[in-house]
Parts: C-alpha cells; structure tokens; sequence
C-alpha cells in the first residue's frame, strides 16, 4: 500500500457499516425487535428456521428476537456515540488546545498540566467514575467519553497554533491591525487542524470500543435498547449453548474498529508525507 493511501477495504467496511445500520432496521419486519413467542423462537441458529417457519440469518437470542435486525440497531447507537464522543472531545481538544497554544504563559502551563495530570489516570477508571457517578444513559456516555478524550487532541493543536503562531503571515496580519481573535480563527487554527483531525478519526474507533466496554458492565446503553456492548453481556452467558448471541456483535465491533483505526493511520500517514515535502 502506497505511503498516506486510505485503504478501499477499510472505507468500504465502514460505509458499509453504516448503510447497513441506516437500512436493515428500517427494512425490518414488525415485531423484529419485540419479544414474542419466546418459546418457539429462542435460541435458533443461524441460517435456520424457527417454530414460526421464520428464517433468521444470523439466528435469535434468548428473547426469540432476530439477531440481525438487532446487530444493526445496535450498531446505530454505537456509531453514533462513537462519532459523537470523539467530536466532543475534538472540540473541546481543540478551544483548550487553540487558547493555550495562541495566549502561552501561565494559561498554556496551566491546560498543559491539567491535561497533563488526566493523561496520568487511566481512561477507563475515568469513564467508570464518571459513569457510575451520573448514572448510565447514552447521553452520560456521550458526554464521559467527550471529557475525557480531549487531553490528545489539545496537546496536538497546541503545538500546531505555536507553530503557526510565528509564521510571517500571522505577523504580516498583527501589523495590519487585525484582531487577535480573528488572526487565530481565520488564519492560525486552518493551518493547525491536521493534525487534530486525524487524531479524531482515530479517536472514533477508540470511543466505540470505549462505549460498548461500559455498556457490557453495565453503565453504557441500557437494554431494551440495544448497542453491541450490552449485546455482548447479554450473550455471554450462553456462549456455550448459543455462541453466536455474543459472537456476531463481537465480530462487527472488531471489524469496525480496525476499519476506523486504518483509516486513521493512513490519514495521520498522508499528512506525514505532505510535511516532509
């Protein structure tokens, strides 16, 4: 693969991913989603048939709800709080970062050691604090991962707004008269986004992993509603008799996330080999 090159698999995968997310639910049949006859449709295997003479591609979990239909409603919600968390935390990476960056003295030391001093305390102890603190809910998990994913993406912006900060450009603006304020907004933070940018996609597969780990201990997603962690703690307790419940989300989680961290890669790749021209 050549240097800074997006994999087609990896964008394929995630659009993919997400088309199917968009559709399969939409598409589904009524009562997909709901408990029915639990007895007669509990526990099928994929590609088999339930009591019903209903086909389920990838089978039922222990409520006689089809697994498939199920996947992809679970995957919009752990898309969506995946890309939802990581953009929260890109902005705030990005205003704390800008501000210490552009003013410097006692407020950059000041963000730099508070960012700092959460780098030092492992994440998921910060998630589950939180977490457990507020009480689970998506709009909890959205916000914990958006405050606690920030410290990267500041420290990155930071160095790239004092990088541009001394350009000719940016004094040529200063001498003209230009507010400082918009120096930074129009010139400064343009040039120093790159990098940030490529620190929030890769942030997007982290954040999904991140969610379905609270949501698998219970302090994520809550069921009914489902995402591919609380599928998972749901199915693992029959991983002997009906592995498929938990292997299926398993799978599309594993898949998704090297698909985001690929693409990551080849776009934190891309930028490399532009700087060194």
């Amino acid at each position: 693969m050549t240097a800074g090159r997006v994999p087609r698999w990896a964008v394929g995968v995630l659009l993919a991913t997400i088309l199917a997310a968009v559709l399969v639910p939409a598409l589904a049949p009524d009562g997909a989603r709901d408990i029915g006859d639990v007895l007669a449709t509990r526990l099928v295997p994929p590609l088999s048939r339930d009591g019903r003479g209903v086909w389920h591609l990838l089978g039922t979990d222990a409520f006689g709800r089809d697994l498939l239909v199920r996947l992809w409603t679970g995957a919009r919600i752990s898309l969506g709080v995946g890309v939802a968390g990581s953009a929260l935390s890109g902005l705030l990476g990005i205003l704390l970062g800008a501000i210490a960056g552009w003013h410097g003295g006692l407020v950059d030391r000041a963000l730099v050691a508070l960012g700092d001093a959460l780098l030092a305390i492992p994440r998921l102890v910060l998630l589950l604090v939180i977490a457990s603190l507020w009480g689970p809910g998506l709009g909890v998990v959205i916000l914990v991962l958006g405050l606690t994913g920030w410290m990267s993406v500041m420290r990155l912006v930071r160095a790239d707004v004092q990088g541009v900060r001394s350009l000719a450009f940016v004094e040529g603006a200063h001498a003209l008269g230009v507010p400082s304020w918009r120096v930074l907004r129009r010139h400064v933070l343009p040039n120093a986004m790159g990098s940030a940018l490529v620190a929030i996609t890769l942030g997007v597969g982290n954040a999904i992993l991140l969610e379905s780990g609270l949501s698998f201990l219970g302090l994520g997603i809550q069921p009914p509603a489902s995402s591919w962690g609380n599928m998972i703690a749901g199915g693992r307790e029959w991983l002997l008799t009906a592995p498929w419940i938990a292997l299926m989300p398993g799978i599309a989680l594993v898949i998704t996330v090297v698909a985001c961290t690929v693409i990551g890669d080849a776009l934190g790749d891309r930028r490399a080999s532009r700087d060194v021209r």
